[in-house]
């Protein structure tokens, strides 16, 4: 049975938009968000309605509907930008996958180009060819497909993403549970073998937050995304450390906006709200909201 549906306020986007007006932002980008297929997107949710052991608790998705309608809503929200993530959970599904979100995103020009992989034989080959036709983000996931980040197979890919720089969006951290080849261990291996990797770590590496900001400072190229850190649903799991506050203000330049939109238990508006409630300063906001994802995307200010 689906899990129950999420109450969401009736002028949610009106309230999303006067957040950012309040910061002086002309709109927002959205690092992590996901689309992708409807028959991959039905069995994503059906886990996620059954409470799969992944997850470890029940997890009602909040935004569903058509891909266009979930699209429309983010752009009432003042979302400019935003991620098409998908993710194989084995071999042989990247490159379908990677071809629907091609098609995707030259339906619709907002959003920012996406593509994953799986450690496979010509993984680096069909990155390659991506990163050639212009894919501006990776997504891979490591808890859910259940791989060593250092495996060889994944040798060539990592050096073509080091080569061109395109940010990767790996959930490489241990929340919300823990998987084989999880934790800031694997990921601090990866960096030292390939030092210029454009990492953006997703959930802000939950819940080694400590480790994953050694690894922000250490490393120039590596990022943060906010995705559901902070809301009521991941402080009762995996709370932030207070004491941590002042490292991620000093580091603000390298932590960008994700919600996981649309498979989020909350509000939209409740994903901006925990992030602005950390009340790190208006500029610090306005960069994680926007201005660092413009930055890091080569995207017109």
């Amino acid at each position: 049975m689906p899990t129950p549906s999420v109450p969401l306020p009736p002028d949610e986007a009106a309230l999303v938009r006067s957040r950012l007006d309040a910061l002086g932002l002309p709109g927002m980008i959205d690092v992590h968000t996901h689309f992708m297929p409807k028959r991959v997107l039905d069995k994503v949710w059906a886990y996620f309605d059954s409470a799969g052991p992944k997850l470890g608790r029940e997890w009602p998705i909040a935004y569903r509907g058509t891909d266009e309608e979930r699209v429309d809503r983010l752009r009432e929200f003042g979302v400019e930008r935003f991620t098409s993530l998908s993710y194989p959970h084995k071999p042989g599904m990247a490159g379908f996958l990677n071809a629907w979100s091609a098609d995707f995103a030259g339906a619709h020009p907002d959003v920012l180009r996406s593509a994953t992989f799986f450690p496979e034989p010509g993984a680096d080959r069909y990155v390659r060819e991506a990163i050639s036709a212009g894919v501006q983000v990776f997504k891979v996931h490591v808890q859910v497909g259940e791989f060593d980040p250092n495996d060889t197979l994944l040798d060539g890919v990592w050096g073509a993403l080091s080569d061109s720089g395109t940010p990767v969006v790996i959930h490489c951290g241990d929340g919300p549970l823990p998987g084989p080849f999880t934790g800031a261990a694997g990921a601090s291996e990866l960096l030292r073998r390939f030092p210029r990797l454009t990492l953006v770590v997703a959930h802000m590496g939950m819940p080694e937050y400590a480790e994953f900001l050694d690894l922000v400072a250490a490393h120039e190229r590596v990022h943060l995304d906010t995705t559901m850190s902070f809301t009521d649903f991941t402080e009762s799991m995996h709370p932030f450390p207070a004491e941590l506050r002042g490292r991620l203000a000093d580091l603000g330049e390298r932590v960008l906006f994700g919600s996981d939109y649309p498979n989020i238990p909350y509000s939209y508006l409740h994903a901006v709200d925990a992030v602005l409630g950390l009340d790190l300063g208006d500029d610090w906001a306005r960069k994680v909201l926007r201005e660092n994802a413009v930055r890091l995307f080569d995207l017109e200010a």
